[in-house]
This record gives C-alpha cells, structure tokens and sequence, in this order.
C-alpha cells in the first residue's frame, strides 16, 4: 500500500508539474502536444488591422470547380467531396484576378482566421524586401551581426541572403511531432529573443540548404531590428499592417501569434492567422510581380528573386528566399505544417490557396500541377 501510495503520489507531481507550468515552455509542449488550427487561442497574439476600405476579387459568374481532376480522388467524387476527404477547410481558385472557386469546410467561413503555420516564413521574406526597399537593410548581402551583435561569433560572415536561403548550417532539429525537438521548443518557447541568442551554428562544414525553422526567426530577430533602429516603437505586426494589410485591401483583421505577454517577440516562422482570401491576395501581389492595382508596391526584382532558381553557395534550387519552387517551370507557392498552401503559377495567372487540418494523404505539390493544367 505504502509502495502505490508512492507512484500515485510521484504520478500527481508529474501532472502537477506538466499542467501547473503552463505559462512555460514544457508545460506549453505538454499542455498542447501536436500544433492545430485553434492554437492560435493558445498564444498572446498582435493584433493587425484591416483598412478601412477592403478591396474584393472579382467573382465568376458560376463557381468552376474542377470535378476532372483525378490526382488523389476516387471515382464519382465530386470536388466538394474530395476537399472534405482530404482534412480541408477552405479552398479557393483565382484566375486572372477572378474567383473561379470558393469552398469552406468543417463549420470554417470566409471570416475564420486560420493559422498559416510555415507560409508565414515566404510572409517574414517579403517583409524583408520591403525593409531592403526602406533603406532598413541594406541588402541581403548584409552581415547577420550588422543588426544581432549579441550572437555567437559562429555567425561571423553569415550575410542575410544565407539566412533566406537556409544555408546556415544551423544546429536545429526540425520536427514538430517531437515534443522535444528544436523546432517544438521555438513553437512553444517563451522568450524568442533568448533562444535566437542561444542559436549556434556548424562551422566546420560547407554552407548547404537545410530547411530550419530556426533560421526564420532568426530572420525576423534581424527584421525586428533594423525597424527598430529608425521606428524603436514598431512591432513587426505593425510593418506588416503598413506594407501589406493596408495596401492591399485585406478584407479582414489578422493577429500574429507571439512568445509571451512579457517579451511580445513574433513568431515569424510560423504564426501569421489569417483569413483565405486575405492569403489569396498575398499569393496575387506575387503572381503581379510586386504590383498592386497599377502601383508597383514591392520591387519587381524582388519577387523574380525570391521566385528563381538558384544552386550557387550552397542553395537548393527547390527552396528560394522562403519559398518553395515544386518544379522548375516557374510556379512557387509558401507551405505551412498541416497543409497551407498559397500557390503561384505565372504561366496560367494562377492562385490557389488551401488551408487544412491536416495534408489529408495528399502529395498537394502534385496536385496544384494537375490542377493548373486543368485551367
């Protein structure tokens, strides 16, 4: 009896330990485990204004949906029936500046925000552009330690071009489903700033593509920064209402998720939550190369740099500046954990945005293909 009462006794400390630190990282990991569409709930959050006039895609007579396509689906399925399938809550197909197809699922509506998960990585790049366009940056050719003095000499001769391009040689172990990985700890960490301080780096080898969730916030430590050198007041959320939520006519308030209530550093690796549409209009900005309603809103060179191929210094051609290129044909899109997608097809004027509980078993790269050939 004196032995059960022990392991009870050792089992309630374990519980209280795990569920009375929720305001810490393991009590977070513990707490929250796997990351969902409602974590956002979880988090402190900034809040990011939508303008006062929002600016709205035009709409297709009759909806289009692309009952053809065959990748991934079983016979007689209709398209509705296949997003349902495959863990999906809102899908949309923009052509030419027009919604050909708007579909929500899973009690989600055109106002639910969902998190964006890795898409915010492509979001933190461009508003590096638009730093670099400010005269905030000087260039992506500029040293880490330019703006992050207090890092570990391992970054000495580390420009913010390896840094986008994850060529870092970071020692971060990415997985979320590892409560104890890297990438869990930054999820779920409360002190951003702390932990890209602590970052270290494999010097002894050659610079190589790695994809590391830790090299995004490092990213937006150095944003943070160098908006702050000129604006001490600015958040990175601000910037972002500033250079995109306001221009382009976002039809809905956003948040950004952040470590804690005391330190309010922006997840910027993963955490933007957004609306579908308010996403749409990102990959649209891109798919014009910049332009926005005839205004040229973000240097074209930019986005055709972000978006080509590149393998020199160690760069993968599949992974540019933040985003994924599926094929070499010049389509691109951003993609977070559960399946979020904003993807690009210059050749076909294409956007296509999917957001999900999960990749529902589907090779989505494989699918956009298909899907584009079909407009």
């Amino acid at each position: 009896m004196g032995k059960m009462s022990r392991s009870f006794g050792l089992l309630f400390l374990v519980f209280s330990l795990i569920f009375g630190l929720t305001n810490c990282t393991v009590g977070r990991i513990f707490r929250h485990n796997i990351p969902a569409l409602n974590d956002y709930k979880h988090f402190p959050v900034r809040n990011i204004d939508k303008p006062a006039a929002a600016y709205s895609f035009q709409r297709a007579e009759k909806s289009i949906a692309p009952d053809s396509i065959t990748v991934g689906r079983k016979k007689g399925q209709t398209f509705k029936q296949f997003l349902a399938s495959t863990n999906s809550v809102a899908f949309l197909i923009i052509r030419r500046d027009t919604i050909l197809f708007e579909e929500y699922l899973q009690g989600y509506r055109p106002e639910s925000l969902v998190p964006s998960y890795s898409m915010a990585k492509s979001i933190t790049s461009i508003l590096i552009g638009f730093a670099i366009q400010d005269g905030l940056i000087s260039s992506v050719d500029a040293p880490v330690r330019e703006f992050l003095p207090e890092l570990s000499k391992d970054f000495d001769g580390l420009t913010v071009k390896d840094i986008l391009q994850m060529t870092t040689n970071l020692k971060f172990n990415e997985g979320y489903f590892n409560p104890f990985g890297s990438v869990a700890r930054l999820y779920y960490g409360t002190n951003m700033r702390k932990s890209v301080k602590k970052m270290r780096r494999n010097t002894k080898e050659k610079k190589k593509f790695a994809y590391k969730s830790g090299n995004t916030q490092l990213l937006g430590a150095i944003l943070e920064a160098a908006i702050q050198k000129k604006y001490p007041e600015k958040s990175i959320s601000a910037y972002l209402q500033e250079k995109l939520w306001q221009p382009l006519g976002m039809e809905f308030a956003a948040t950004w998720s952040l470590d804690s209530r005391k330190h309010k550093m922006e997840k910027t690796f993963c955490c933007l939550n957004a609306c579908a549409r308010d996403y749409a209009k990102i990959g649209q900005l891109y798919l014009q190369k910049g332009k926005w309603q005839g205004q040229q809103i973000l240097p074209k060179s930019w986005v055709e740099t972000s978006t080509k191929l590149d393998e020199t210094d160690g760069a993968a051609w599949f992974y540019q500046y933040q985003w994924w290129l599926p094929t070499k044909d010049g389509d691109f899109y951003a993609r977070g954990v559960l399946g979020q997608y904003i993807y690009v097809n210059p050749a076909k004027n294409l956007v296509i945005v999917r957001l999900g509980k999960g990749l529902g078993g589907l090779n989505w790269g494989a699918f956009f293909a298909d899907l584009a050939r079909y407009y």
